[in-house]
């Protein structure tokens, strides 16, 4: 076995364990649920901590119960008060959550792993985020705004925000790729890639990054800076920063426009391709690199 296969098979691995935790033997998490969303957060920070960052929280109170952001930073080595985010939500919508979120928080941590013995210029911040489904989406308790919000008072320097938002279903059957109307004119119909999603405003991020990933990967990617509008466009958390002018995009594998168990109970860790997410994986730690040296 080569060493690339030998780390891709490593990355599966790591990937899959996470994701059964979290959706598998913890299940669904949130503040509903709010003794399985404290095990969420507490396996994400010891995480965090294995691979040697300090971890710091944002704790705010929702319905008397508090809750919190997830903060492990990597400070840069010549340009430290330039900040890049990574980040995904940790809750889940009354589901065990699979896809939507484990694959995201799998990555996350994968990627925070995987960046943490090599040095960068800017500071990166791995964040998982609290409370992004609903009742809180877009309302002043969702965890991105609430750092969002924070970040741009303390006049923080963020150049670039990755939200991963469901990386882990893929198919190639035709026909297995759903798209809002007319988009599909332009678009393939097997559900095998990965996306790049932004608004107009971030389309200069969004072109760099697929760049980035091409450059670094044979992994299918497509790429969007469209209406925010468009129903999926803005279903995440760079909603969040996109309302404090910050330039951010979505990596996804498109969602309920693909994935079947969106938002049920059979989003579980078996109907997820974890070979595929190493892959993913692999590229975003090339954009990683990018973005923190030499964007």
């Amino acid at each position: 076995m080569s060493l690339i296969a030998g780390i891709m098979l490593m990355t599966s691995a790591n990937l899959k364990q996470h994701i059964v935790m979290l959706s598998h033997n913890i299940g669904d998490r949130n503040i509903f649920a709010y003794e399985k969303l404290t095990k969420a957060a507490d396996y994400i920070t010891d995480q965090f901590e294995k691979y040697g960052y300090k971890v710091e929280f944002q704790t705010y109170e929702v319905d008397g119960k508090p809750v919190k952001n997830i903060i492990a930073t990597k400070l840069g080595t010549k340009k430290p008060k330039e900040q890049i985010i990574v980040g995904a939500h940790y809750d889940t919508c009354a589901n065990p959550g699979a896809d939507d979120n484990a694959s995201a928080v799998a990555g996350l941590l994968e990627l925070s792993r995987l960046m943490a013995g090599q040095p960068t210029d800017r500071t990166i911040k791995f964040i998982a985020f609290v409370n992004e489904e609903p009742p809180f989406f877009k309302t002043k308790d969702m965890g991105s705004l609430v750092y969002a919000k924070q970040a741009k008072a303390n006049g923080d320097n963020i150049k670039a925000v990755i939200i991963l938002e469901m990386i882990g279903y893929y198919s190639n059957e035709p026909d297995s790729q759903k798209y809002p109307p007319f988009f599909g004119m332009f678009y393939p119909d097997k559900g095998n890639f990965i996306a790049v999603v932004g608004n107009f405003a971030s389309k200069p991020l969004v072109q760099k990054i697929t760049k980035s990933f091409k450059q670094s990967s044979s992994f299918p990617i497509e790429s969007i800076a469209t209406f925010a509008f468009i129903p999926g466009i803005d279903w995440s958390d760079h909603w969040s920063f996109w309302q404090q002018g910050y330039p951010a995009v979505m990596i996804t594998d498109t969602g309920f426009y693909r994935n079947p168990n969106y938002h049920k109970q059979s989003d579980t860790y078996e109907t997820l391709n974890y070979k595929s997410m190493a892959e993913v994986v692999a590229g975003l730690q090339a954009i990683m690199l990018y973005l923190a040296n030499e964007f």
